[in-house]
């Protein structure tokens, strides 16, 4: 029995969410249904524990591996496995939907059963995602990703939910279908559906430059790259806190996790042409999202902005072919995901207290709330990237990673680590400081024993990734070593200087 276990470990994290479904189909009660999906969440959770704990991190290929037919006639099969790169995002959607779950507790008031069912359709799907070796098997969850999220901003959001909903359909449509292009284009021409053989096959110089395109595109609009944004801000303003938890912390990062899982290995010659052009909008990305932080007065859509400016970073990263460079940027997918996922746990435990995100009806909260003060004090300073906090590390590895053969983009891109402490700060100034501003903020109770539990895990994270951040980066060492091989070979990667 154990070794059934052991030897089919990532289909049975696959499948505990859709379980927990099932069960939540047949479980009565409020208490019983939310009590079923934390049970759920908390079970894969120590799934994904198990799955680290057994991960070789010298190994640079893919662990775990498991191949069963699926569709013969089309080559297509069901194959899924990890490496050093797909782990690190596998443990980040374990430990933030268990966090969802207990964000929704008593704020999801309506469709409590529906609500769970689609954190788990989530969690499964996105597991599937981070897993897949089958470039069909990848597409079509990265499709599922998109029906759960739609529902949860039309059905649980603000005022502007439909309009919120529709443009982010709109968006992830036009970059599925985009993705859809290039996968096709990558089978006809290499005959497999198997990602790792897509990276060793040969493709015409002509299909080259228009199969990168079609799905570089898609991945820019799910993480989402500048001019692609736009349906961020709306997305995280109307949302539940859950879903702007699970958008920010694990969906963006599918398109940070595809380019670099498609994009470089299989086309680097073509990765490289376009490599300016990406550091550039890279560039801009860091500084008007963090321009555009500073001017908002919503506190979520001062935190969607953030993310734009944030995930600049990640492919500023991705895009220096250094291991320097992309092992900064994977650590900062893992490193947003906690710190803004973190930020929208507690803008929407406010938001459960007063039904407010505008920063002008808080105040002195320091007074009022001192514990919800001190946690959020923390995520503000690891946002920025302060020394000894998560985030820093990311930063640091991606501007070293560019610096040996770009340096003016470090400099522009320390503009942006400045404008994230200007716009942090002054939130938290604002929203902390001084003397409460409404009748609602003088009336605040700090938080309680649940919403601690719900962000103390991601407090611990900061810290212990800020600290020693080495078995994350020994994790991905080999994985990335052998991305940046194949630059190497087509002699196109920038080294460390001797």
């Amino acid at each position: 029995m154990s070794a059934i276990f052991a030897d089919h470990l990532l289909s049975w994290m696959i499948a505990v969410p859709f379980i927990g479904i099932a069960a939540l189909a047949i479980v009565r009660g409020r208490s019983g249904i939310v009590i079923t999906a934390l049970v759920t969440t908390l079970v894969e959770a120590l799934l994904a524990l198990r799955l680290w704990i057994g991960f070789d991190s010298a190994e640079k290929g893919m662990q775990y591996v498991e191949r069963m037919e699926w569709m013969p006639t089309f080559g297509i099969q069901y194959a899924v496995g990890v490496d050093g790169i797909s782990i690190l995002l596998v443990l980040l959607t374990a430990v933030l939907c268990p966090l969802c779950v207990l964000a929704s507790w008593n704020s999801i008031t309506t469709r409590v059963r529906a609500f769970m069912m689609l954190i788990l359709l989530v969690e499964g799907a996105m597991m599937v995602v981070f897993t897949a070796l089958d470039a069909f098997l990848f597409f079509m969850l990265w499709e599922v990703t998109m029906i759960p999220m739609y529902f949860m901003i039309v059905l649980w959001g603000g005022p502007d939910r439909v309009a919120a909903g529709l443009k982010f359909v709109l968006y992830s449509l036009t970059g599925s279908l985009f993705l859809l292009v290039g996968i096709l284009g990558l089978s006809l021409q290499a005959d497999t559906f198997d990602i790792q053989s897509l990276a060793g096959a040969a493709y015409s110089p002509e299909s080259q430059l228009w199969i990168f395109v079609a799905l570089f595109l898609g991945f820019a609009i799910k993480l989402p790259m500048l001019p692609f944004h736009t349906w961020l801000p709306d997305a995280h303003s109307e949302a539940p806190t859950a879903g702007s938890v699970l958008l920010a912390g694990v969906l963006l990062k599918m398109g940070g996790y595809g380019l670099i899982r498609f994009c470089l290995p299989i086309f680097p010659e073509v990765s490289s042409q376009f490599a300016p052009f990406v550091l550039w909008l890279s560039i801009a990305a860091i500084l008007y999202g963090g321009y555009m932080a500073l001017a908002q007065s919503d506190l979520k859509r001062l935190v969607a902005y953030s993310s734009v400016s944030h995930m600049g970073f990640v492919t500023l990263g991705i895009f220096s072919f250094n291991s320097e460079g992309i092992e900064g940027a994977i650590l900062q997918m893992v490193t947003h995901g906690i710190t803004t996922g973190a930020l929208f746990l507690m803008v929407g435990q406010l938001y459960d207290r007063t039904h407010s995100r505008s920063m002008a009806d808080y105040g002195g909260l320091h007074k009022r709330m001192p514990r919800f003060v001190a946690v959020l004090s923390l995520f503000v300073v690891a946002s920025f990237g302060l020394p000894a906090t998560s985030n820093f590390i990311g930063e640091f590895l991606i501007l070293v990673g560019v610096s040996y053969e770009h340096f003016i983009f470090v400099v522009l891109a320390m503009g942006g680590i400045v404008l994230g402490a200007a716009y942090m700060l002054w939130m938290l100034q604002r929203v902390a400081l001084g003397e409460p501003r409404t009748e609602a903020a003088r009336g605040l109770t700090d938080l309680s024993v649940r919403e601690m539990i719900t962000v103390i895990p991601l407090a611990i994270a900061v810290f212990g990734i800020g600290v020693y951040p080495g078995p994350f980066l020994e994790a991905m060492d080999s994985t990335v070593l052998f991305v940046v091989e194949q630059f190497e070979q087509a002699g196109l990667a920038i080294t460390t200087p001797e």
